[in-house]
């Protein structure tokens, strides 16, 4: 009992208990994989065979087999085809340990070789380094002994044999050998006709258990899941066995003994990730030094497996399977450590479907989305955010590169639209809660001038002398860019005398971010030989003097996202009619990154406005549509 005069404790907190019961489930379960693996392991594989053999099946009972004799047919084709590659493959072991003591001899000679070729050199510096130290080497002292004193006796040497084995006790050895790899088969194949007889009853006990009550995201996670490492296991075992066949064939023909042996092993090996192939081609090169007399035959062993395996790795599997696993690379490497870490070499080789479930279930379960933000391949971060980052970093190098893949698949206003201007917003929302620093806003504004400068079309790069004044000046991005052109093409950003209707004019509402999506849209009209000039709110007063009244054909009204200034919309769409009344006005009112679908239509539109666009994209097909259908003919 709690004393009276003792305060009761507060319990704690909800997030420290949520993540305290965390770390206690993901110690048991992981204490549970290691200690009950000798169970797990076998029911793991029976599974994974049964992916393996279930389009054999499927395809059975199309024959009207029925179930069970689908199943048995299907397990016995399965036992017969490993039992035969078993028996070819052991023969060729017990011919090849007859040759061992050859081979020996062989490989030891080259060695030797090898060492006097190689080493000569070294020896030498070690011996030159040796008598630098010699020299400094203080002098051993005289031995103190007598010289009468008796020679220690040499010790007798005792040699322990053991008593021939009995034929019982050599049964008995052998037994005990095999006999675990023989339990773990006949285990295996007990579940995995199981599994496959019960296929569809396992599959409603999993929903009852994981998700009765949400029988749709349960289907849907089993159905993927299937699907996923159905595909994934027969085609790797497929890609596999061919490229077992191509080095059968391959050593075949250079010569190697045994070469059987070896292209079993690179088909059982290659499904370690990345690593597995290379560690068959090095014992069949140790192999190849030990036959031939010279190192050509391994050097050709080795140039075979590099070819065979760029082959497949990177013609075949992107073609067959690609990236259907949806596992990030790094995710792999992984996993198959910490798999072998709990399960050894079998977790080795089912690391990849494993963590392929984990993969499957973090997708689809909101509660484990952790794991696919960690295992996946997708992007962690949005573009916008991703743009962001960097622009925080000052690494203007690596968005350029991504801005340039992006376009090489989109136009410059898509670009805007879907990256660079919500990451502006972001940068505005960070600003307003203080936690962006001076420094940052710095790099921002750094990154995204050199960003809009390499990437606009025109590869203009800005000197590094004006973009520092700019910077210290406290000069927006946008300004800058419209002062570049100015300094080009004149005050007013093209020629006076123009015909009728052929200047289109873009006008922010004044904040920073609107002074820059105003000058995108101006560089985007630009690109489809549209004369689009950006001015100011101050500039509607002295507007340029035009030649005629009807120069201007759009004039562009642009907010960059929703914010205060987008009150005074109203009026500046009012001045902007006043001074070009011939104009179709258009409202470019860009929604932002946390606009609500029902305050999209009130905050993206202007009462006064003709027309409306919530995307620089649409704001160009605007322009484009009007020139159309002005356009002779």
């Amino acid at each position: 009992m709690v004393p009276k005069d003792l305060p009761a404790r507060d319990p704690p907190p909800p997030l420290i208990r949520d993540r305290s019961l965390g770390i206690i489930a993901t110690a048991t379960v992981l204490a549970l994989l290691y200690f009950a693996r000798d169970v797990l392991v076998p029911i793991t594989l029976a599974i994974i065979l049964s992916l393996l053999i279930a389009p054999l099946v499927r395809a059975l009972r199309r024959l009207k087999l029925g179930q069970t004799l689908s199943v048995l047919a299907a397990v016995l084709v399965l036992v017969l085809s490993f039992g035969a590659i078993a028996t070819a493959i052991g023969s060729q072991l017990i011919h090849m340990a007859d040759n061992l003591p050859k081979y020996e001899r062989t490989l030891a000679h080259k060695l030797e070789t090898l060492n006097t070729f190689a080493m000569k050199r070294l020896n030498s510096i070690t011996a030159q380094a040796s008598k630098v130290f010699d020299r400094n080497a203080q002098a051993v002292p005289p031995s103190t002994l007598q010289p009468n004193a008796a020679a220690p006796k040499t010790p007798i040497p005792v040699e322990l044999h053991e008593a021939p084995a009995n034929p019982l006790q050599v049964i008995e050895k052998v037994l005990g050998s095999i006999w675990v790899p023989i339990e773990t088969t006949g285990i295996v194949l007990v579940v995995l006709v199981f599994v496959l007889l019960e296929q569809e009853a396992l599959r409603d006990r999993f929903i009852r258990v994981a998700g009765g009550t949400d029988i749709r995201l349960s289907t849907l996670v089993i159905n993927d899941a299937g699907d996923r490492l159905s595909r994934f296991f027969v085609s790797q075992f497929a890609v596999n066995f061919g490229v077992g066949i191509l080095i059968w064939i391959g050593l075949s023909v250079i010569g190697l003994p045994h070469p059987m042996v070896w292209a079993a092993l690179t088909t059982v090996l290659r499904f370690v990730p990345y690593v597995g192939v290379w560690i068959a081609a090095l014992c069949s090169a140790v192999l190849a030094a030990a036959v031939d007399a010279g190192w050509g035959m391994a050097l050709e062993t080795l140039g075979l497996f590099a070819i065979v395996e760029l082959f497949a790795g990177q013609l075949v599997e992107p073609q067959l399977y690609g990236h259907t696993t949806g596992l990030s690379p790094l995710s792999v490497v992984i996993a198959a450590i910490f798999w072998s870490w709990l399960w050894g070499p079998i977790g080795l080789i089912v690391s990849t479907p494993l963590t392929l479930c984990l993969l499957v279930v973090g997708r689809h379960i909101k509660a484990w989305s952790l794991l696919d933000t960690l295992l996946g391949d997708t992007q962690a971060l949005t573009m916008p955010q991703r743009f962001y980052q960097r622009a925080l970093s000052a690494d203007s190098d690596e968005i350029i590169a991504n801005a340039r893949k992006f376009l090489k698949r989109n136009s410059f206003a898509d670009y805007c639209d879907m990256v660079l201007l919500p990451a502006l917003h972001l940068a505005r929302l960070d600003l307003e809660s203080g936690t962006i620093s001076t420094e940052q806003q710095t790099r921002m504004r750094a990154s995204m001038l050199a960003v809009i400068a390499s990437i606009d079309g025109k590869n203009r790069r800005p000197s590094r002398r004006r973009i520092r004044s700019s910077l210290l000046g406290q000069s927006t991005v946008g300004r800058l860019l419209r002062q570049q052109r100015e300094q080009a093409s004149g005050r007013w950003q093209g020629p006076l005398v123009v015909p009728a209707g052929s200047v289109v004019v873009c006008i922010g509402l004044g904040t920073i971010a609107d002074d820059l999506a105003t000058e995108l849209l101006v560089r985007v009209l630009r690109d489809q030989k549209v004369d689009a000039r950006h001015m100011s709110l101050e500039d509607l007063d002295n507007a340029p003097p035009l030649n005629t009244a009807d120069a201007v054909s759009i004039a562009y009204v642009v907010s960059a996202f929703p914010s205060e200034e987008r009150s005074r919309g109203e009026a500046t769409a009012g001045k902007v009619r006043a001074r070009f009344p011939q104009a179709c006005v258009v409202a470019v009112f860009l929604p932002g990154l946390l606009l609500q679908p029902e305050d999209e239509e009130e905050v993206t539109s202007l009462r006064s406005a003709d027309q409306s666009a919530g995307s620089l994209g649409h704001a160009v097909q605007i322009c484009l549509d009007m020139q159309s259908k002005t356009a002779p003919g």
